[in-house]
């Protein structure tokens, strides 16, 4: 199997397909000052470290900047100097920043890559965390396409949950589409909790990504096709399966895209890059094998990095030999 390039997407949709840029993205939710060993090692013997911006969402927008669609990010961010820092390079990955909210009462995000141990987060009374509905009501639509919004900011706060549901609500009172990633953090909060307020807010979508593995511990879903009962009046639903592949349920039918096999350095931040490659292709107008393929190389890139971001001037990744499905 070959790589998908941005230009093969592009051609998969030669004739009526329009450009990426004629369609407008905004993401909410929060952004973190993300910190991480240079090397790829342990934060204990690391020596150097790279400081970087992380964030489900905003990762989306640069995702879908980098492929050629007009991005925009919403969100609360402290008034300190690592809000600073997260801002500039969230503007510096082509997207609009303009309408975030700097706030001097609370402080930005951070979290803490370590290889082999995990992640740790440091974000309890978090700017974001204070996001509520009339944040929503002065999100600014006029021009939107799609408004992409995840479960991590519903589970950061009550508030914040209030600003999810009143945010899909003003996106469908002027006609803007929906995309939903359900992103269930467990360190957040428990699938028992979690799992009717993520179903209620992904059927109000109208493109839902969803792992696999993270559906079964939500809904006791094992498969797609359950995965796609629990929400069946979804228009996009797709299941991500990790190395496996992904699936599309359209109301025209199912598309699996198997993944690219690719050497794995950090697989943190790959979803948020295939719903941005993913998106890109939706908005010019491709087919469902079109849109899956385009998220499988974005998210391929990203699992050769250990940062959030990629560095678009380097050639895409030589895909390993395809493994023999059962």
């Amino acid at each position: 199997m070959s790589a998908v390039t941005p230009d093969d997407v592009s051609r998969a949709g030669a004739g009526a397909a329009p450009p990426a840029s004629a369609c407008v993205l905004l993401a909410v939710g929060e952004t973190m000052a993300m910190l991480a060993p240079s090397d790829g090692g342990g934060v204990v013997d690391a020596m150097t470290f790279l400081v970087d911006a992380g964030g489900a969402e905003s990762n989306v927008a640069a995702h879908a900047a980098a492929l050629g669609m007009t991005a925009r990010w919403f969100s609360r961010l402290g008034a300190d100097p690592l809000g600073d820092r997260v801002l500039r390079q969230i503007s510096a990955r082509g997207v609009d920043t303009t309408g975030v909210v700097r706030d001097a009462r609370h402080p930005t995000g951070l979290y803490v890559k370590d290889p082999g141990h995990g992640v740790r987060y440091y974000r309890a009374g978090s700017a974001a965390s204070h996001l509520a509905p009339m944040d929503a009501d002065s999100l600014a639509l006029d021009d939107v396409d799609v408004l992409h919004v995840s479960g991590i900011t519903a589970a950061l706060s009550a508030s914040a949950r209030a600003f999810v549901d009143a945010a899909i609500t003003r996106a469908h009172a002027v006609g803007v589409s929906v995309s939903f990633d359900v992103n269930h953090r467990a360190a957040l909060w428990p699938a028992a909790e979690a799992g009717s307020v993520l179903a209620a807010l992904a059927g109000r979508a109208d493109v839902v990504f969803v792992g696999r593995d993270e559906a079964e511990t939500l809904w006791g879903t094992s498969t797609d096709t359950a995965v796609r009962a629990v929400l069946p009046g979804v228009a996009e639903l797709v299941v991500k399966d990790g190395d496996v592949g992904a699936t599309v349920f359209e109301p025209s039918g199912r598309t699996f895209v198997p993944a690219l096999r690719v050497e794995v350095l950090d697989a943190v931040g790959a979803g948020d890059a295939f719903a941005g490659g993913y998106l890109a292709a939706r908005a010019r107008g491709l087919d469902a094998r079109a849109r899956l393929a385009a998220g499988h190389e974005r998210a391929a890139l990203t699992l050769r990095t250990y940062g959030d971001s990629i560095d678009d001037t380097v050639a895409p990744p030589t895909p390993l030999p395809d493994r023999t499905l059962a």
